[in-house]
């Protein structure tokens, strides 16, 4: 029966009703990706020039001197749920940059005993199977330089995929669009706008699977949900500064803002807007070795004598860069600072431009 209301839960909260506008539709594409933003706790809207430019802020991609590759791996949830992701980028020209992404966030060999016993009432653990369930997102991105020096833009193209094994898919569709200025004084300046299309979903429902778990609490769960949603925007303003010292020591701080248009627990909030600030610092010596250190997710945790407690999400991270092959490592508390729910995080990038 447990599973019975786990597969109820999945359908009626990820399905809800027409065209609603969800708060958190389409999350796992917020996670991040690239173990050395994560270190920095994602503050990179304004700094990222790499292949990983596609998904923090894809104006970065023009960048790009030569192809890029990157994967990223990482486990959440006590390993459950694994989550995945490579990318590829490539300049077009002096001016123009292209790239693509994919990410699969997925629990999969879920048990389904939906069948378990059969119409005599009849335990039978071999109608016992197993199945998946998969969020995909394929990005396809585009930047070019514009005509006032130091200002370039880019724009994502998003086609998301979403699998709950044969009960539940859908399709989604949606857009991105970005920004970064940089002064002659190394200052650099980034709008990454997400979903401004307020990207789409739209589910389908397999009815025979439905009506076998339709009735496993009565009364409840008797119609089909209604299979559309809509993701709203967010937005994403970032700063950021590098000091070089003797040469060999670098020293980066960044600060991004993301912004909801909804009133959530985030440390600045509002009917209209909430505000969540992300600092990031990266120390770095002879562009080999790097240290990295974040601090984001400020919330306003209720108490249970409702009183309120700030909260936040720190991020630790190092990297190693050596000719064109660089490898990163971030180990981050998805939740606050507290010790229960911890992930390792390993990304690898590649520079073609090296074996030329």
């Amino acid at each position: 029966m447990k599973n019975y209301y786990v597969i109820l839960l999945t359908l009626t909260t990820i399905i809800a009703s027409a065209q609603t506008t969800r708060k958190y539709s389409n999350e796992f594409m917020n996670i991040g990706v690239d173990a050395a933003a994560l270190g920095m706790s994602n503050a990179v809207v304004s700094q990222t020039s790499d292949v990983n430019s596609g998904y923090w802020n894809p104006a970065g991609l023009v960048h790009l001197e030569d192809t890029q590759l990157a994967l990223m791996h990482s486990s959440y949830f006590a390993n459950i749920a694994n989550y995945n992701y490579i990318a590829f980028g490539m300049p077009l020209d002096k001016q123009s940059a292209i790239g693509v992404s994919l990410i699969r966030f997925g629990v999969d060999d879920i048990l389904d005993t939906t069948q378990l016993i059969d119409d005599q009432g009849t335990i039978n653990y071999d109608r016992i199977s197993t199945f998946s369930t998969a969020d995909y997102g394929l990005t396809f991105s585009y930047a070019r330089k514009l005509p006032l020096d130091g200002l370039n833009f880019g724009v994502n193209a998003k086609i998301i995929r979403r699998i709950i094994g044969d009960f539940a898919s859908s399709w989604g569709f949606g857009l991105d669009a970005g920004i970064q200025f940089e002064t002659d004084s190394d200052w650099k300046f980034g709008i990454m706008a997400r979903d401004i299309s307020t990207t789409y979903n739209a589910w389908s429902i397999n009815e025979d699977k439905f009506e076998q778990i339709s009735g496993a609490i009565d009364g409840e769960n008797q119609e089909l949900p209604e299979t559309t949603e809509i993701t709203i925007p967010k937005l994403q303003l970032g700063v950021s500064k590098k000091w070089t010292i003797n040469y060999d020591y670098t020293i980066l701080g960044a600060v991004n803002l993301n912004a909801r248009f909804e009133e959530n627990n985030d440390v600045f909030s509002t009917s209209f807007a909430s505000i969540n600030p992300a600092l990031g610092f990266e120390f770095g010596y002879a562009d080999l070795v790097f240290l990295r250190s974040g601090f984001g997710n400020f919330q306003n945790e209720i108490q249970l004598d409702n009183s309120e407690n700030l909260t936040f999400q720190p991020n630790f991270g190092v990297g190693f860069k050596y000719k064109g092959i660089q490898i990163d490592y971030a180990f981050t508390d998805i939740g606050d600072q507290s010790a229960a729910l911890y992930s390792n995080v390993f990304s690898l990038k590649i520079d073609f431009g090296v074996f030329r």
